[in-house]
């Protein structure tokens, strides 16, 4: 059974100065118990010889190789802009200026 108790969960509700009702109480100290009970499970399998993990599965690396392929020329990149000046792009002012 877990330390768990409406008198500890009262207390760190205080120390969060987190207002709870007796009902909130109530349902925390289930939901915090069965959590405390949980991690003493799984601490009771994991002994020294139990390599530890971050994943289920071993994971490889999922990108592909970075390789130059065909870019756009400008006039191409800048053929479906709104607004250019024939080499960049044209945006709105930022950061509160005027336009």
């Amino acid at each position: 059974m877990s330390e768990i108790t409406p008198e500890v969960v009262r207390h760190l509700a205080h120390l969060a100065r987190i207002g709870l009702t007796d009902d909130e109480i109530g349902h925390l100290t289930e939901e915090l118990g069965a959590i405390v009970d949980s991690v003493a499970k799984v601490s009771e399998v994991a002994t020294p010889d139990v390599p530890v993990t971050s994943h289920p599965i071993a994971l490889g690396t999922v990108t592909r190789p970075d390789v130059v392929g065909e870019t756009l020329t400008t006039e191409q990149a800048l053929s479906g802009a709104p607004a250019h000046d024939g080499s960049r792009f044209k945006v709105s002012a930022i950061l509160g200026e005027e336009q």
